[in-house]
């Protein structure tokens, strides 16, 4: 979501004297000194402080710099998120509706569903087609979620698809649990990660008419989605206060992020691998109840184009059934699977116990 172990970093030579420049015309055969990656990208021009604070960041071993505003952000969205469980379930005064809740739950299905059936299986992988109707119902999913353009999620999608657990996987697992759940998002992006973003086809992203639509508009498409509607609905329709109904909403955003980020974490680090063991991700049924079917990630890694993700559908794979429901009226077409007898001999001569067919 896969060969090889993490790419060391990556070094060019430079003169001495102009060590903080790091352009080609600068380089000297001659007199040359090693430039680790973290050095490459290590803002210029931050002051006697930062200097000493990037020289710690360098001694405990960070591979890239640390970009303190994402990491304030996410404190904060974090600190947001326990106040807002200690005012619904400790305080209680707080405590939504039940109308919200309700809503809520279906705005969660309806996000979760546009992540993995839009983003993932649909855009980054076209592992099926979708009639126009469906595709605008999975672009407001994935809108609702709060994450980034949908352009860029397919991008570095494919990116750590093909680059799997290497220095260009933008959340390289190789790199411990923290930074494959989230710590990649705290820190510059390698350079590995952004030289082979730009070769990444995006032809069929870049040709979807709904898509350049949503990337054209999307800051003010995502306030919308992700936080003014949600907001105002349970307000408007039923009276709920508004701040119970943002406290409500920032839990069900945490979820929604934890949960993907997951994807990326557990998926990849915990299970087994029954398909190719020669992979890091796993099945992890835990994390497919929670994410409607992301957690068959061996399977997934294994057999990328298949629609389903997963050998099953039913019933850890909510993502598949639902698919197939569309598919049942016309939504849903052309979808890609394995065949059991290619499954059956990929897992025989890679997975890592005897294959049981489901």
């Amino acid at each position: 979501m896969k060969n090889g172990t993490m790419n060391k970093p990556s070094e060019v030579e430079v003169k001495p004297s102009l060590e903080r420049e790091f352009t080609s015309k600068e380089i000297d055969q001659e007199t040359q000194t090693k430039i680790s990656v973290y050095d490459q990208l290590r803002p210029k021009n931050e002051g006697p402080f930062m200097s000493a604070v990037r020289e710690l960041e360098k001694k405990a071993g960070f591979e890239t710099p640390i970009v303190y505003f994402n990491i304030l952000v996410l404190v904060m969205f974090h600190v947001l998120i326990l106040v807002s469980a200690y005012l619904i379930f400790i305080d209680r005064r707080y405590y939504p509706k039940r109308q919200t809740f309700i809503f809520l739950f279906s705005l969660t299905l309806l996000t979760t569903f546009g992540v993995t059936a839009g983003a993932h299986r649909l855009w980054s992988h076209r592992a099926y087609k979708a009639k126009i109707p469906l595709q605008i119902m999975l672009l407001i999913g994935f809108l609702t979620a709060g994450m980034n353009d949908l352009y860029n999620w397919v991008r570095d999608h494919r990116v750590h698809h093909k680059f799997s657990e290497t220095s260009a996987d933008p959340h390289n697992a190789t790199r411990g649990f923290f930074f494959s759940h989230v710590g990649w998002m705290m820190t510059k992006q390698h350079p590995d990660v952004l030289r082979e973003a730009v070769k990444v086809d995006m032809s069929d992203i870049e040709g979807n008419p709904l898509i350049r639509f949503h990337v054209r508009h999307f800051k003010i498409l995502k306030l919308l989605f992700a936080l003014v509607l949600p907001v105002l609905i349970p307000v408007v329709f039923w009276d709920e206060r508004i701040s119970v109904a943002f406290l409500a909403l920032v839990l069900k955003h945490a979820y929604i992020l934890h949960t993907m980020w997951s994807v990326n974490s557990f998926a990849h680090l915990y299970g087994n691998r029954p398909y190719n063991s020669k992979i890091n991700p796993r099945e992890n049924w835990v994390l497919s109840v929670f994410s409607i079917g992301e957690g068959w990630h061996n399977y997934h890694h294994t057999f990328p184009w298949d629609y389903k993700a997963a050998e099953l559908a039913f019933p850890f794979n909510g993502t598949t059934n639902l698919l197939d429901l569309f598919a049942k009226v016309g939504w849903a077409y052309d979808r890609k699977m394995a065949s059991p007898a290619l499954i059956k001999n990929v897992a025989e001569s890679k997975g890592d116990s005897p294959y049981n067919e489901i």
